[in-house]
């Protein structure tokens, strides 16, 4: 799995002209799934989000994760993740989960970062969205569960 991390100071996702999803400070989350991917993957990523030090303490430094600050996450699936541009000028996705696997493993994730007791908002999987955030920092992270 991968996963894009922005600290946000404030997102939402819009299908047609419906908000679905919306958050104030914590994590905008565009979550991508390959053919590879299981719940060890799930649990890692988790794991290591829930519990990133990278908002700032009282001395402006990186040390509080969003639990701590009770931040929230909203959560996009993104298949885009997995495109490989290596050849041509059209990207190839064949190393994207089918949907159906995709899906599954999507809203596990998110039930799991809830069951961590962070409020996780969603976009709606498969749909075309419309991503609106105020990124805080800038602060960007890539996250694979195969780097560890």
């Amino acid at each position: 799995m991968k996963v894009v991390l922005q600290r946000v100071k404030e997102a939402s996702v819009i299908v047609g002209n419906e908000k679905v999803g919306a958050i104030q400070k914590g994590f905008l989350l565009l979550v991508g799934v390959t053919h590879e991917d299981n719940e060890e993957d799930l649990k890692y990523l988790v794991n290591k989000i829930v519990h990133l030090r990278i908002f700032e303490d009282d001395n402006d430094k990186m040390n509080h994760s969003i639990k701590d600050v009770e931040g929230s996450i909203l959560s996009v699936s993104q298949f885009t993740l997995y495109g490989d541009t290596k050849k041509g000028r059209r990207p190839s996705f064949i190393k994207a989960a089918k949907p159906d696997e995709a899906k599954a493993l999507y809203e596990s994730f998110n039930e799991a970062l809830r069951a961590e007791g962070i409020v996780t908002e969603t976009g709606t999987f498969g749909a075309m969205m419309d991503v609106n955030l105020v990124n805080d920092g800038p602060v960007t992270l890539i996250l694979d569960s195969k780097d560890r």
